[in-house]
């Protein structure tokens, strides 16, 4: 067992030898360096998910936009907060112990029954702590801060007696032109 030890010890020994005298140390650190930044740059290259994106979109059913306590309702395009459907209210009406805001904010949203779009004012109930049930968050259209009218992340209960927030209705108030 010895022997085929030191035979091994004495291959090994020549060859670390032999790669020593043709390579020096910069040529390790060299490649030691395009390794590492190779390893760093190699996940910002791109990646096509298209494949995967697709068929996981095709097994996935489209929501349906017209159950109002989904978030996929076409009058939610611009919502911001509880449903008040989810909250004890409606579509149209806050919940008993709240009232509507003084001020809200106004979406554009296209109705895909009749193809129109609809000027859709959000009303914040107010008065009752956040109900906490069925929140969504949907911006399409949503403006700067600056534009007030048009910004749904803002506490619209302010100009209230309460300022507290409770859920948000959801009131077309004509087609828009």
């Amino acid at each position: 067992m010895s022997l085929i030890l030191d035979w091994f010890d004495r291959l090994s020994e020549r060859r670390m030898r032999r790669v020593a005298q043709s390579h020096g140390r910069r040529s390790l650190v060299g490649r030691l360096g395009v390794a590492l930044v190779g390893g760093a740059v190699l996940p910002m290259l791109p990646f096509d998910r298209s494949g995967q994106f697709g068929s996981a979109q095709a097994a996935t059913p489209k929501p349906d936009p017209n159950n109002p306590e989904k978030c996929e309702y076409w009058r939610y395009c611009a919502f911001d907060g509880y449903l008040c459907t989810c909250c004890g209210g409606s579509l149209t009406q806050c919940p008993p112990g709240t009232e509507a805001s003084k001020v809200s904010w106004v979406g554009t949203c296209l109705n895909p029954n009749d193809n129109r779009h609809y000027l859709v004012s959000y009303n914040d109930c107010c008065g009752k702590s956040a109900c906490g049930q069925c929140i969504c968050n949907n911006n399409e259209r949503e403006r700067p801060g600056y534009r007030l009218g048009v910004h749904n992340d803002i506490n619209w209960c302010m100009a209230n007696t309460s300022p507290m927030f409770h859920c948000t209705t959801s009131v077309i108030v004509g087609l828009a032109s």
